[in-house]
């Protein structure tokens, strides 16, 4: 294979290569990818070639390569930045993986009790829920429930959230002034379970989070991600 000044260097169309053969379920999780000698034969280059593509896969952990073994699809721990709030979208895009999501409810609710507390609001005012499941190369990672500030966001509902994430509308229209936020390891309802593909017995990493905007409570978020799978970053 050759290249020319213009064209995309050859390890990286390996490189490309290899993650699309990943991500539309060709090689999963724990699967052994073809030897470096045979992908060098597959591109017609050299195997050092080959060699820095796999090494930059392996360390972006993509990849796990086992000496006098081979290399392997490594067993991926998404993960989520707590200080900087980011759409789970830009997350996943930034690993060069795809995104979409499945909505499983949108709709107007009057306040409970607990919620008007919550947002610190009077009984029966109108708040918005939405349930989301959040997929990144087709393995949900994220169960995202919540509830919205009406005031804050009035054109919730009518948003396309397979186009864009709440977070994404939300940063827009209501400027992040304050969040509280805290993690718990806990064992996943039937329902969670079943949106994340795991078992009830498998531990699920659930953030709460609350954000506040113009003064107001903006939004009140749970976000369950599977135990196994998913780890959160952070740095001051």
């Amino acid at each position: 294979m050759t290249e020319s000044k213009s064209a995309k260097p050859v390890f990286q169309v390996i490189k490309d290569f290899l993650l699309d053969e990943i991500q539309r379920g060709a090689w999963k999780e724990g699967d052994a990818i073809p030897s470096e000698i045979a992908l060098a034969q597959k591109f017609n280059v050299s195997r050092m070639t080959v060699n820095r593509a796999v090494r930059e896969l392996t360390s972006e952990q993509i990849l796990h390569r086992i000496q006098g073994s081979g290399t392997y699809v490594a067993q991926q721990k998404y993960q989520a930045t707590l200080v900087e709030i980011k759409s789970i979208a830009a997350e996943i895009r930034s690993r060069s993986h795809r995104h979409h999501s499945v909505l499983h409810q949108l709709i107007r609710v009057d306040a409970n009790e607990k919620l008007a507390e919550q947002f610190a609001v009077k009984l029966g005012y109108p708040l918005f829920h939405s349930l989301i499941v959040h997929f990144e190369n087709e393995q949900a990672i994220q169960v995202e429930d919540r509830w919205v500030n009406s005031q804050l966001a009035p054109d919730y509902l009518s948003q396309n959230f397979s186009e864009i994430t709440p977070n994404e509308y939300l940063v827009a229209v209501a400027p992040l002034q304050g969040v509280d936020y805290r993690i718990e390891a806990v064992l996943p309802p039937k329902a969670i379970a079943e949106m994340l593909q795991i078992s009830s017995k498998d531990a699920c990493l659930v953030l709460h989070r609350k954000t506040r905007s113009q003064n107001q409570i903006a939004t009140i978020v749970t976000m369950w991600h599977p135990g196994h799978r998913y780890q959160f970053t952070g740095s001051f």
